[in-house]
């Protein structure tokens, strides 16, 4: 089905995957092949992949551990009735963190889910990454679309990495990870502080609406 006019697929997918914070998460069992859908709570890497913090005791973990293709549901969780509502579909495969990783998918995933500080250092759990193959976006009739994952997910220019700030003047901010920086100029001159809260949002914004 082709999507009409008005409509722009990736910017509504790749909103979807940042927004979410919860999926339906199906797993094969590795006997019979059958399916075996779970809530999980998840985040995204910087280029919108999912992280998923879960437990070697749970079933879905079993699972993965025996054959990795996975899928995971999500929905913007709109009021009335939810097939109104946007969803995707997302195929891939949940691979567990690699050491470089784990740092990274360690601070996203806490950010998004501060509560989970509790558990995160138990011995049972770990962190996966899916790496996706493509998705499946319902928006409404004549809004119905596959799509491939440089249509969702977000290039990264720079390393994944934790950055700071590290200074901030008129003409921009300076960022820093590790021994590596960056300068982000604004677009226009900040002199107050108003202007900067101002600056920081419309940014923040414009990243978001890039994906």
């Amino acid at each position: 089905m082709q999507p009409t006019v008005d409509f722009n697929p990736s910017g509504l997918a790749k909103s979807l995957l940042r927004r979410s914070r919860q999926g339906a998460l199906a797993t094969l069992f590795p006997d019979s092949g059958d399916p075996y859908c779970s809530l999980v709570n998840l985040a995204t890497h910087s280029d919108g992949s999912p992280i998923l913090l879960i437990s070697r005791l749970a079933v879905h973990t079993r699972n993965i551990l025996a054959d990795n293709r996975v899928s995971l549901m999500l929905d913007e969780r709109a009021e009335g009735d939810p097939l109104e509502g946007a969803r995707i579909m997302l195929l891939g495969r949940a691979e567990e963190a690699s050491e470089a990783d784990l740092g990274h998918l360690r601070h996203r995933y806490l950010n998004a889910h501060p509560s989970a500080e509790a558990f995160v250092g138990f011995k049972d759990f770990s962190f996966f990454l899916v790496r996706l193959s493509g998705t499946h976006l319902v928006a409404g009739f004549g809004r119905i679309v596959d799509l491939k994952p440089p249509q969702f997910l977000t290039e990264i220019g720079d390393e994944s990495a934790d950055w700071r700030c590290t200074g901030c003047d008129p003409d921009g901010i300076d960022l820093q990870a590790g021994r590596t920086t960056l300068r982000l100029e604004f677009p226009e001159r900040v002199t107050t502080s108003r202007e900067l809260r101002t600056m920081l949002v419309r940014l923040a914004e414009t990243a978001r609406a890039k994906g």
